[in-house]
């Protein structure tokens, strides 16, 4: 499931999801086949050098040896899940903006910050509650607190550290976001457990990773306002059951033999519908979201972009190729980006709305 699955928001904020959350799973001493974000070649420098990359995963292997182990435990080196956890936050940042403005960026900034440790924190919380069904499992057994790299005080320590920082980003916000962020913890901690007791732990990660959009709207405004935040959250609850019953789909055969649950298990054959019946949920809410806080026609043209990029998803995913899974998964990012660039030129559109209507009043007026 996702850098929450138990996150592994995590195989998959930025480079691709499940990440911050999942790393899934539990297990009995089977060697599992890799899951298709797992088949990756063996991290370290080769014997001729290694070219310069700018990826995610180049970087953690650049970086000094005994740091590699806990960057890998944040999951910096698949930083698909951070970007599903920090675009709700962008939406809900860039809809608070006032007309004709361009979101604040030191707030895309702190949440950015934010989202990076918030994943970091559930990815390690993940590790710790699965440890030891990992270190059973073939495919689990090189992460770093199974495969003995990192101690599990070590991870507790470490895990202290990154809520710190997090929780000095949440003190730059208003009294009303830091409560509401503090409030999230609770989801954040529980949800690695949830696909041990029942097959929607995909609708748990949906209740978490959308936080952001709810505590977004508030750092910008001081409060949240139902009538946008509400349907705005419901579609990203939505949007993550699609990504990541998509994700699920690759660890199917594993879960079944190690017992554990998912929405890729409970919908089984059926699982195109139940997606589409999750997408047009979700572009209702965006709708709505939308006309509560008066958007404009740039918005809109996102809003059937990002139905139809849902729509190709759906209609091409093949459940039963997990390297197919895998790449529809990652580019959900592509959804979110559309989205938040179609808030972005909505609500400089609605600034010259706004404008033209100021202008029409007065002369109105002076006639």
């Amino acid at each position: 499931m996702l850098g929450w699955r138990g996150v592994g928001l995590a195989r998959v904020v930025l480079a691709g999801p499940r990440g911050w959350l999942r790393g899934s799973s539990c297990g009995r001493p089977l060697a599992l086949a890799p899951r298709a974000a797992d088949r990756q070649p063996a991290a370290g420098p080769e014997a001729g050098g290694r070219p310069l990359s700018l990826s995610a995963a180049a970087v953690v292997n650049s970086a000094p040896r005994p740091l590699q182990p806990y960057l890998r435990l944040m999951r910096l080196d698949k930083p698909i899940g951070t970007w599903l956890l920090y675009l709700p936050c962008t939406w809900s940042i860039g809809l608070a903006a006032e007309p004709g403005c361009f979101p604040d960026w030191y707030l895309l900034s702190l949440f950015g910050a934010g989202a990076v440790l918030m994943r970091g924190a559930g990815c390690t919380i993940n590790d710790m509650w699965d440890q030891d069904y990992d270190k059973k499992v073939t495919r689990t057994a090189n992460r770093p607190i199974a495969a003995g790299h990192i101690s599990t005080f070590q991870s507790f320590v470490f895990l202290g550290g990154q809520l710190t920082l997090a929780l000095c980003v949440l003190l730059c916000l208003n009294y009303y976001s830091i409560a509401l962020g503090a409030a999230s913890l609770l989801l954040v901690v529980t949800y690695p457990l949830m696909k041990r007791i029942t097959y929607w732990p995909q609708l748990a990660l949906g209740l978490t990773f959308n936080w952001g959009a709810l505590l977004g709207w508030s750092a910008v405004q001081g409060s949240c306002e139902p009538s946008v935040c509400l349907p705005l959250y419901f579609s990203g609850v939505m949007w993550t059951l699609i990504y990541d019953t998509i994700y699920a789909h690759q660890d199917k055969r594993d879960d079944a033999l190690l017992g554990l649950k998912s929405t890729a298990l409970r919908f089984r054959e059926n699982t195109k519908q139940w997606l589409g019946g999750f997408g047009v949920a979700m572009l209702g809410a965006l709708s709505l979201a939308g006309m509560s806080c008066h958007q404009t026609a740039p918005y809109y043209a996102a809003v059937v972009a990002v139905g139809a990029h849902l729509a190709h998803q759906i209609h091409t995913l093949d459940i039963h190729r997990p390297e197919d899974c895998w790449d529809k998964f990652t580019s959900n990012r592509t959804v979110g980006l559309i989205l938040f660039l179609g808030i972005v030129l909505g609500n400089l559109q609605k600034g010259k709305k706004t404008e033209a209507t100021k202008n029409n009043i007065d002369d109105r007026i002076e006639n």
